[in-house]
């Protein structure tokens, strides 16, 4: 597939960062391994579209490039860059590191879900005068209550209501 490229011949990426930024990414990417190769056969749009998913998966991805053309790694760099609305971060040999904000994850509220584990501090005194009260951390799950005497029980279920109440409520 050939790479087009603008008709002014200018590679501005939609998103430009400050030296301080691109070097913080560079940091970050360090450890990171290339999670797209791109082959023989270049920039296809399997790939393009592979890269998007890597993108908003990590945000900050690296790509292996088998290529020994340097200008040919630049333009493909230029081109993800341009497609996909990253930043190009570091072109280092064979491997280029791209940058693109991650989408905000959206969360769904489950409605029939329990209240979680809850953590309590409970005083315990000591029979014999002048001894400092002991502090135990009790941990009451979902499904478990703590009582007056600083006991852990399970809930109580609800009430079942007989026909006659059901029928009025």
């Amino acid at each position: 597939m050939p790479i087009v490229l603008r008709g002014d011949n200018t590679h501005m990426p939609a998103i430009q960062l400050t030296p301080a930024q691109r070097k913080e990414h560079r940091a970050l990417a360090h450890h990171l391994d290339p999670v797209v190769m791109i082959g023989n056969d270049g920039l296809t749009p399997a790939v393009t579209k592979e890269t998007d998913a890597a993108l908003n998966a990590h945000g900050l991805i690296k790509v292996r490039v088998f290529s020994d053309d340097r200008t040919a790694r630049d333009t493909i760099l230029q081109t993800l860059c341009d497609a996909l609305n990253a930043a190009p971060i570091q072109h280092i040999g064979k491997l280029l590191v791209l940058w693109r904000p991650q989408p905000a994850k959206e969360r769904t509220v489950d409605e029939d879900r329990k209240a979680g584990p809850r953590d309590f501090k409970v005083l315990s005194y000591s029979k014999r005068a002048g001894q400092r009260p002991e502090v135990k951390t009790l941990r009451v799950l979902g499904n478990q209550r703590l009582t007056p005497g600083g006991k852990v029980k399970r809930a109580k279920a609800p009430r079942q209501l007989s026909l006659k109440k059901r029928s009025q409520a």
